[in-house]
């Protein structure tokens, strides 16, 4: 059985806190030479709102407008959380960014998305983080508990840290 590291996928739900768990995968990527693989799965629009949608917006280019305008801004705002985390980096570590094989949003449940594109990508670790209370540890629980159940490949649910 080899057990190597030569991909690491990183999902990442964009909260502030998900910094930290993102640090751990670069320092893995870094100790081991692995590529790494950063993922943001956008759960997929409710029902109820499509509904919303298509009862206040009455054309059809304009709801499809809507829906490419919001993953364009999920877009926007995995770019600029990769700047700013590559710019708190000490300038002599950056050099691992060309580790970097791939960053994308691809809408799904995220636990299903993850463990999906752990599987096409090859991926030999899969890296995520947890939250601490509130709405967002029900739903981040749930997917981190999906993903720890279903994977094939190891996991690592990097805790919460307050002061990151």
């Amino acid at each position: 059985m080899n057990t190597s590291i030569t991909h690491i996928l990183f999902a990442t739900d964009l909260s502030q806190h998900s910094t930290y768990a993102l640090r751990h995968a670069v320092n893995l990527m870094q100790a081991t030479g692995a590529k790494l693989h950063v993922l943001h799965a956008a759960e997929p629009m409710s029902d109820d709102a499509r509904i919303t949608l298509q009862m206040f917006v009455q054309d059809k280019s304009t709801r499809e407008n809507v829906m490419k305008t919001r993953t364009a801004q999920l877009k926007i705002e995995l770019t600029e959380r990769q700047k700013r985390f590559w710019a708190s980096v000490p300038t002599e570590q950056r050099n691992v960014q060309d580790q970097i094989e791939s960053i994308e949003i691809v809408e799904g449940h995220p636990a299903e998305v993850i463990l999906r594109r752990a599987r096409e990508l090859k991926c030999d670790l899969i890296v995520l983080g947890a939250h601490n209370h509130g709405f967002s540890q029900t739903f981040l629980g749930t997917v981190a508990k999906r993903v720890l159940r279903r994977a094939s490949i190891p996991t690592l649910v990097v805790p919460y840290q307050a002061d990151e």
